[in-house]
């Protein structure tokens, strides 16, 4: 983790191959955390009338709260396991008078199934949560559903003691943008 004042986007590359070479923070998924949040998608019913480009860009969180940048979009390729992405957070979530905080995770597994889609990462070393989280766009009797599910806990100290506090609400505030960030995507994608 890295603490900047300054937007580090034009350094993304930079950080990507720095991260590249960080391992996955070790999990034991029984003891983590098990969240899951979900929204429906309007207009469509079947899986492959949805343009998940977007989706699969990882436009999934409004930049100011968390920008990313992942290794297939450098490499201008699709996604697949081992993939690395670049995560700059903001705290509080405004452009300017605020924290850059960089991390990244690593792309566990790609699901391309018929009524399906959707990827999981887990968390690098110096990440502020330790886990897995999933992002699901499913097909289910005519409806279209997305999810995110995570495991996790704190990634280290300073979030642990900030959990109860902030860590926690801040998740659950950017979980519940990054819902509807995808579900606007995803609808005026027609």
């Amino acid at each position: 983790m890295k603490i900047r004042l300054m937007d580090q986007s034009s350094r993304f590359q930079k950080h990507l191959e720095a991260l590249k070479k960080t391992e996955v923070m070790p999990y034991d998924k029984q003891q983590l955390t098990e969240k899951s949040s979900s929204i429906g998608i309007e207009g469509f019913s079947t899986l492959d009338s949805l343009n998940t480009d977007s989706f699969f860009r990882y436009e999934i969180f409004p930049k100011h709260i968390l920008n990313g940048y992942p290794q297939w979009i450098a490499e201008q390729r699709m996604i697949q396991p081992g993939d690395t992405i670049v995560q700059q957070a903001t705290l509080p979530p405004f452009p300017v008078f605020s924290q850059k905080i960089i991390f990244g995770v690593r792309i566990k597994e790609v699901f391309r199934e018929e009524k399906r889609i959707g990827f999981s990462y887990e968390t690098l070393k110096g990440h502020v949560e330790k886990g897995i989280s999933y992002f699901l766009i499913e097909e289910s009797a005519g409806h279209i559903v997305f999810s995110i599910h995570t495991f996790s806990k704190p990634g280290n100290i300073l979030s642990k003691l900030a959990g109860p506090l902030f860590s926690n609400p801040y998740q659950n505030y950017c979980t519940r943008k990054a819902l509807h960030f995808v579900k606007l995507k995803l609808e005026q994608s027609k």
